[in-house]
């Protein structure tokens, strides 16, 4: 890390809004993290600004040809007013590997964390205290060169904004209606299905589209070759108990590589409970589900952490899953993970980062 970072402090601060009305990505602290590149310079002006639209050349590549890469992790305040990151080293790795698929230039990790510290730091009065609550973060890059030929950028804005959001789903951890998706595509091999890029997430929109018609809240992914092995729910990476062996498809180049997931075969590993990176059919699930194998289902991700799946609906059938109601697995994972981000259980596996700013305040006064 060899750039500094300098700091321009918004005049004018918003107003924060209560507890009961964040919802999910419906406001913004008064910062905003922006650096720059060009293929002259390389990546440089490292700066926290107040939070502001940008400019953007109608012919920025980024409108164009889709390259753009995103991450998302949270901060948590501790009981004893603490801020706490979960794995950001994770984010900002598998941020350089989305870099790398998309062809976009390499950052600093090292400089990217600690542009996100000092930026939460700004904005530290916007990390909420409230149960189920989180600072919600999104780092981005994308490609700005006004140039319409298909190539990659020459030019790119790396950026971190922040959201306080309340839980994802506004009854909090409930068991979700799935709708296993035979007709469309998210991702194959060879693709983009393992990056976090934008494309990945519009392909998935209209899927979406089809399967809340039917009254499901989510996709299962079938893959893009056979159409029939089990890939991810939504933007979640999925995990079933077979007659108490958890099973999650292996990653096989068209499925991200979850940081929730790895922390949850982590954890699932530490209490000595048999599990399975495979290859996992819908076939085989909905033998499972006839024969009373399939005991519970589950999806992961930085926004719910956990999302229990009470019911799949395949080819116009309901299968039933743990009589619709979240299983003892889900649950306890689920307090077991927050446990940890907010400080409530012990982290035996090195996985926080905190940020006292208590004394970085006593400091600067």
């Amino acid at each position: 890390m060899t750039q500094s970072i300098r700091i321009e402090r918004s005049a004018i601060k918003k107003t924060q809004p209560k507890a009961s009305e964040l919802g999910f990505g419906k406001y913004y602290t008064d910062h905003m993290f922006i650096m720059d590149y060009d293929d002259a310079k390389g990546w440089h002006d490292a700066r926290i600004v107040p939070y502001q639209p940008i400019t953007l050349d109608p012919a920025a590549k980024v409108f164009h040809y889709g390259q753009t890469v995103f991450e998302g992790l949270k901060a948590y305040r501790t009981a004893d007013d603490i801020i706490r990151l979960f794995r950001p080293d994770r984010n900002f790795a598998r941020l350089n590997r989305s870099n790398e698929r998309l062809s976009i230039p390499e950052l600093d990790e090292e400089l990217a964390l600690e542009a996100l510290k000092q930026l939460i730091l700004v904005d530290r009065e916007w990390v909420p205290s409230e149960e189920d609550t989180s600072l919600y973060i999104r780092p981005f890059i994308i490609a700005t060169e006004a140039a319409l030929g298909v190539a990659p950028s020459l030019q790119y804005k790396f950026m971190i904004i922040m959201s306080p959001v309340g839980s994802y789903y506004a009854e909090g951890i409930h068991p979700v209606k799935i709708a296993v998706e035979s007709e469309y595509v998210r991702a194959v091999k060879g693709g983009v299905g393992n990056a976090k890029t934008a494309g990945n997430y519009a392909a998935g929109l209209k899927a979406q589209e089809k399967a809340s018609a039917q009254g499901s809240s989510q996709v299962l992914w079938l893959d893009g070759v056979h159409r029939k092995y089990i890939e991810e729910v939504g933007s979640m990476n999925v995990f079933f108990n077979l007659n108490g062996t958890i099973v999650t498809p292996a990653l096989n180049g068209s499925i991200l590589d979850g940081i929730t997931r790895d922390s949850i075969i982590q954890v699932i590993k530490h209490w000595n409970i048999p599990l399975e990176e495979r290859q996992l059919s819908i076939d085989e699930l909905v033998e499972a589900h006839a024969n009373g194998t399939l005991i519970e289902a589950f999806g992961t991700g930085t926004a719910a952490v956990i999302t229990p799946i009470g019911e799949l609906l395949w080819e116009g059938k309901p299968l039933v899953i743990n009589n619709g109601q979240t299983g003892e697995l889900s649950a306890k994972l689920y307090d077991t993970l927050t446990g940890i981000q907010r400080g409530s259980v012990a982290d035996p596996f090195g996985w926080v980062l905190e940020l006292d700013y208590r004394q970085a305040s006593a400091a600067k006064n």
